[in-house]
């Protein structure tokens, strides 16, 4: 059954059925879990909004699910943060206390205890479906990251979907081992579980052997993970009994789909979201799914392509174009920042991702990357730098590649790529995408380093390489 909204019923979903929340070595039973979070629900109901440490932790969980059955804001606070950002998380937000753990520098703040032992089951009114569940902060990649607001009906309609477009039911166990303050981790990952009805284990540590020995039905991951169990063939092949192996947060390598679907006999699902969007494209757990590309719309959501003019950009899964998004799962705008919502939420429910796209005849999607540091402009062509990182990863001797528009006197911008791999020949790679693409998407530069600069959730962040 499902729920329009985020309530207290979606929340402890199935509680008499065996499932189990597990976190590292923590096993919580669904009713330990409602009783739990239940008791969390009546010390802090009234207040407004909260700030959780997320730690990969049962105590996390369990705070965050009492905030919600509570209608209190949750704020879900990384727990490498720098002291600058967490203050600015915590002052933005207005959050009234700490929920569980803490850290040192509580920023003036209370710190309400979880008691994990501690039962109540005690029945709580549903707040509006549109008020806050959760405030999310994004990555900051420029200045400090932004708050976006969520409401109870989008996550509800995001998890929905998401359930439709995977065959997700009460009988998968979702196992996965990423962080508890992102949407991938948080939302999909506990609060889907949680809705579905089905199991969570948290590995704690995304490792391949931790994957291997969860015996789950479902998988999530980031692709360093995917590229990480792709490399460890005993750990990979434990994984072909699941049903689903689903891929996010940043492209999946075409070389690591393909190796993963040697060992484990499962293509991966890829799927394309936003902390402000949730998820809102995917391949489905009964369609195609092709390497590269996120697949098509989940219920309830528009897609549509604009060129620099705004004009409609034709879908012949060749020419690229501004990706924007419309959908119930799409949130209002940004916390305190009327600019920034300005520029990015559009007339008539449009959200303007800030990603370039193309997409094909029949509706399928591949993201180019973001429009400011993946879309390059040489020689007056608009040519998208994850085409050639796909190309370019296909050679044996690359194992990691982030393709980057320099700016250039003569090309505008000159296509550089910052390769790691043993034995590299840059004018065989080079020639390489000049045969497999087009003359001018060859890059002018190979530069060889010994890692590409990664944020928490694995992406390359391509802003330090310029």
């Amino acid at each position: 059954m499902l729920f329009p909204s985020l309530n207290q019923a979606s929340l402890t979903n199935r509680a008499d059925e065996p499932a189990v929340v597990t976190v590292g070595d923590t096993v919580l039973s669904r009713s330990d879990l409602i009783g739990a979070a239940t008791s969390v629900a009546e010390r802090i109901r009234g207040a407004r909004c909260i700030a959780v440490l997320a730690q990969p932790t049962a105590q996390t969980v369990v705070a965050v699910v009492g905030a919600l059955i509570a209608g209190v804001a949750v704020v879900p606070v990384p727990p490498d943060v720098g002291a600058t950002e967490r203050q600015h998380m915590l002052t933005d937000s207005a959050a009234q206390a700490w929920l569980g753990a803490a850290p040192e520098d509580t920023g003036g703040l209370q710190v309400l205890p979880v008691r994990m032992y501690a039962r109540s089951w005690h029945s709580h009114p549903e707040p509006h479906p549109d008020s806050t569940a959760l405030v999310m902060y994004t990555s900051g990649t420029t200045g400090l990251p932004k708050g976006v607001p969520m409401s109870r009906r989008s996550i509800a309609a995001g998890l929905d979907a998401l359930a439709e477009a995977w065959g997700w039911t009460f009988n998968d166990v979702l196992v996965h081992g990423l962080p508890l303050f992102h949407v991938h981790g948080l939302i999909l990952g506990i609060l889907g579980p949680l809705r579905v009805g089905g199991a969570v284990v948290h590995t704690v540590k995304p490792t391949p052997e931790n994957y291997a020995a969860a015996a789950g039905t479902m998988y999530f991951g980031v692709p360093t993970v995917w590229t990480r169990i792709a490399a460890d063939e005993q750990s990979a092949r434990a994984l072909g009994s699941a049903r689903l192996l689903v891929s996010g947060s940043a492209p999946l390598p075409v070389p690591v789909f393909e190796k993963i679907k040697e060992l484990t006999g499962h293509e991966v699902v890829e799927r394309y979201g936003m902390t402000e969007t949730l998820i809102t494209i995917s391949t489905r757990f009964d369609g195609e799914r092709r390497p590269g590309w996120v697949g098509l719309p989940i219920a309830g959501v528009e897609t549509r392509l604009r060129d620099d003019r705004g004009a409609e950009v034709p879908h012949d899964g060749e020419s690229i174009g501004d990706l924007q998004i419309r959908g119930p799962m799409v949130a209002k705008g940004y916390l305190n920042r009327p600019d920034a919502t300005a520029e990015s939420w559009l007339e008539d429910g449009w959200f303007a991702t800030g990603d370039v796209a193309v997409i094909d005849r029949d509706g399928m999607h591949r993201i180019v990357g973001r429009a400011s540091i993946d879309l390059i402009k040489s020689g007056g062509y608009r040519v998208g730098a994850g085409e050639i990182e796909t190309v370019l990863l296909g050679h044996p001797s690359v194992r990691e590649v982030a393709v980057i528009g320099v700016p250039d006197g003569d090309l505008g911008q000159r296509i550089v790529a910052v390769v790691v791999g043993e034995g590299i020949d840059e004018a065989q790679l080079i020639d390489l995408v000049a045969t497999e693409l087009s003359n001018h998407k060859r890059p002018r530069e190979i530069r060889v380093v010994a890692e590409l600069p990664r944020n928490a959730m694995g992406k390359v962040q391509k802003k330090l390489l310029l």
